[in-house]
């Protein structure tokens, strides 16, 4: 495998019930201008439609890619030799993480309709983060690429 593939990579899409929320906001944005005529109305339609599409789609674009030796999750680009072994989490224990357990200081990428996650210890002295929390869909192939990659 060529080094600069990704050996895992992964969009956390927003789920489709936010997409007709969001054509619910386009709706409301058109009836909302309708007293005023027709060609407001669609302008409130497609104005309204196309925000909430903006920000839906903005908020499910966060990528998790293990890449060329380093976890790339959102903007935060880490080396795979700073980080520990990948902990697994079901849903139980990832809610736990995100609420009771959760430390201020920690890098956390988290979608909360991705009910799993990965919680992978850091451990160069240097970074005063404790650990980094990935909601990922698959967290088994998640922590399989680090593994891999920490191993060759």
């Amino acid at each position: 495998m060529q080094p600069s593939a990704p050996q895992y990579a992964e969009r956390l899409t927003a789920p489709r019930s936010w997409w007709v929320v969001t054509a619910l906001v386009a709706v409301s944005g058109g009836l909302i201008l309708l007293p005023l005529g027709t060609l407001p109305m669609l302008g409130g339609l497609l104005g309204a439609g196309a925000l909430a599409a903006a920000l839906v789609s903005s908020y499910g674009s966060a990528r998790i890619r293990v890449v060329a030796g380093s976890l790339v999750a959102g903007d935060a680009r880490i080396p795979v030799a700073a980080l520990g072994d990948a902990e697994v989490l079901d849903a139980e224990e990832a809610q736990a993480w995100r609420l009771h357990k959760a430390d201020p200081r920690a890098f956390m990428l988290l979608r909360s309709y991705i009910p799993r996650a990965v919680r992978i210890e850091v451990t160069d002295p240097q970074d005063p983060t404790p650990y980094v929390y990935l909601s990922t869909r698959d967290p088994e192939a998640l922590a399989a690429a680090l593994t891999a990659v920490r191993a060759a």
